[in-house]
């Protein structure tokens, strides 16, 4: 069945949009966000060419992020977006028949998953399924979601935080929060300003998280430059920043996430739990790369936790396993529907 079928699906993050082909592999992996020309409201750059257009453009260019906080701005522009990336990628063609998955955050509505659905049928798929990223996220960092047992997964992306306890393949309790990626760079932005009366860009908020971000000491900790404009004189200007003061202001966030997870293991079943205190947590999503970040909830929990392998790609790696579960799906449902009519 599997041989003679199609198979595509698409991570539709708030911060990043990837898309697997079968036979292909991962042939899409690139920031979520579109450049228009205001004029005449075309596309002039997608994916990573539209990110270096942030703070650099002009007024004939605006930038949308499809996604929000876990949540479909525009489902035009998403329209668009998906246009645009299987045109540049040559697999419009592709499309026609093939059996196509999505994974969604949590968050995102019943009309809306409708409306994704609407979308990838009027590309030609042939079915159309939806799965949520924090199932595919667990199953792509490295855990057996279809096990009998307790599983508690933490997906940290650009816009959400999704906390999930998984069991024999599916959700039992799952959370959401918007403190994730994009919020981690907004307190940093927001701790510059008020500590150092200087405004910075998003784009230069997240290089020092990524450079010097962590929850826990680490080796060869360096101080790292920062460049932006003075709030009172409006002039260029540079600080340094060390990785203690930004770990102080990411404690601060992370706490709500920890919190949030509490929360999960109290509704939890008692017989799940106790495979969690077993089994422990994995971490995924850009989040899960923060340095120290397994260490800070293993100590705080008193659960083992570990970062899930390839954290970044753990959602679009957890849909291709998902595949074969796709086609039995489909084959069984074909198979029942033969048999009734017979």
């Amino acid at each position: 069945m599997k041989g003679d079928k199609k198979f595509v699906s698409i991570d539709l993050g708030t911060a990043y949009t990837l898309v697997y082909v079968n036979g292909k592999g991962i042939v899409y992996n690139e920031a979520s966000i579109v450049a228009y020309r205001r004029k005449d409201n075309s596309i002039i750059a997608v994916g990573e060419e539209a990110y270096k257009m942030i703070g650099k453009g002009n007024k004939t260019i605006k930038i949308v992020k499809p996604m929000v906080d876990g949540v479909i701005t525009d489902i035009e522009t998403t329209t668009s977006q998906l246009r645009y990336i299987f045109k540049k990628l040559r697999i419009e063609s592709y499309l026609k028949g093939a059996v196509v998955l999505l994974a969604c955050p949590s968050v995102i509505t019943g009309l809306e998953k409708l409306a994704l659905q609407k979308i990838a049928m009027n590309f030609g798929a042939s079915r159309v399924f939806i799965e949520e990223e924090v199932k595919m996220a667990a199953l792509g960092g490295g855990m057996n979601i279809f096990a009998p047992t307790g599983k508690l997964v933490i997906d940290s992306g650009g816009g959400t935080t999704d906390v999930a306890v998984l069991a024999s393949g599916d959700i039992v309790v799952s959370k959401s929060i918007k403190v994730a990626g994009n919020y981690l760079n907004e307190e940093i932005r927001r701790f510059i300003r008020s500590q150092y009366g200087m405004e910075v860009g998003q784009k230069t908020s997240e290089m020092v998280k990524i450079n010097i971000g962590s929850l826990a000491k680490y080796s060869d900790e360096r101080r790292m430059k920062v460049y932006g404009r003075d709030v009172v004189s409006g002039l260029p200007r540079e600080i340094e920043l060390s990785p203690e003061e930004v770990r102080e202001v990411l404690k601060v966030p992370v706490s709500k996430i920890i919190d949030l997870t509490v929360q999960v293991l109290e509704e939890t079943p008692p017989e799940l739990a106790g495979d969690i205190f077993k089994n422990g947590i994995i971490i995924c999503g850009g989040g899960a790369l923060i340095r120290g970040i397994d260490k800070y909830f293993a100590d705080t929990l008193q659960l083992p936790t570990r970062v899930g392998e390839q954290p970044l790609l753990a959602v679009i790696n957890g849909t291709r396993k998902f595949e074969n579960q796709i086609f039995d799906y489909i084959r069984e449902e074909k198979l029942s529907s033969s048999l009734v009519n017979f």
